[in-house]
């Protein structure tokens, strides 16, 4: 096991590549579920590692509730014992657990918070507020899926940009965008250096949006102007986790991918370009993270077994 049970805590930094050409080179709808799809298995195996050299950090501490062979001098020769990083982990994986926790309660509040406030309103797709403050977003709820809309930011729009904001919040709600928001929420919060893709994932799936509402509408240029117009006076979405015409980020990116020609759909782009390169890295430390902490966590259990009296 040695030292390849703390690759998982650095390996996302393969990543980082990808994050960055993914938000120019592939299509949005692809950046997204790629993004996720990494960031989710290197926060999974990063907090693995964490909990294996947890094991081991609580093992040397007087009086832990473990059995008394786990820390036998043969299963110390046997774990890879570092005393430092043992005990840090500890801390560190409460942390984690505490950041992951707060998150998805967050989560959960705004949304029983935003459906509680339209209980009295009729059973329909949207729902619009009457609200001197303007705001839009998508609001997930299974079966009460609604687009959530004030008239103060209605007022502000043409009637194709209102076509344009709903085509955008119900491609939103259609795509499952908050469940990418919030698992690349959850695997910053497990790992730091997994922020660039929390980052690429909130805008590569406002993105997703904006291309479905660009060919739900017919023209790019009414979509461009909504969001434009949303973003000068709109002030977002009430949890990172929800998604919005307005939400925070470089919405002047966005309104010049609009401006220009629809991006390709390619399934894997070519391997000697940049984006190429970039893939395969980030997926060659993917599975490298993955072998890593499945073969320490195998091993661990194993050695630990082993040491454990029946």
């Amino acid at each position: 096991m040695g030292m390849f049970v703390f690759l998982p805590l650095v390996l996302p930094l393969s990543a980082w590549p990808i994050a960055r050409l993914a938000e120019h080179r592939l299509h949005p709808r692809s950046a997204t579920r790629l993004l996720t799809g990494v960031a989710a298995v290197m926060a999974t195996c990063s907090t693995v590692c964490l909990g294996l050299a947890m094991v081991v950090g609580t093992a040397q501490l007087p009086g832990n509730p473990l059995p008394d062979g786990w820390s036998d001098p043969e299963v110390r020769a046997a774990v890879p014992y570092d005393e430092v990083a043992g005990k840090a982990a500890i801390p560190a994986l409460c942390l984690v657990v505490a950041a992951c926790g707060r998150t998805l309660w967050r989560h959960g509040r705004v949304r029983r918070s935003a459906h509680r406030a339209l209980a009295g309103l009729p059973v329909t797709q949207a729902a619009v507020l009457p609200d001197d403050v303007p705001y839009a977003y998508a609001l997930p709820g299974g079966r009460r899926d609604r687009v959530v809309v004030s008239t103060a930011l209605l007022a502000r729009l043409e009637p194709a940009e209102r076509r344009a904001l709903f085509a955008h919040e119900r491609a939103h709600l259609a795509a499952r965008h908050h469940r990418h928001l919030l698992t690349a929420q959850l695997a910053a919060r497990a790992n730091p250096f997994l922020r660039p893709l929390r980052t690429a994932v909130s805008y590569t799936s406002e993105r997703w949006a904006d291309e479905e509402a660009a060919r739900a509408v017919g023209s790019r240029r009414t979509v461009a102007s909504a969001i434009g117009k949303a973003a000068l006076v709109s002030r977002g979405t009430p949890a990172p986790t929800l998604a919005g015409l307005a939400a925070p980020g470089p919405v002047p990116r966005r309104v010049a991918a609009l401006l220009g020609p629809a991006p390709a759909v390619r399934a894997w782009p070519p391997v000697f370009t940049s984006v190429g390169l970039a893939l395969w890295g980030a997926a060659a430390g993917t599975a490298v993270s993955a072998m890593s902490s499945a073969n320490s966590a195998v091993t661990m259990v194993l050695i630990l077994h082993a040491a454990t009296p029946l």
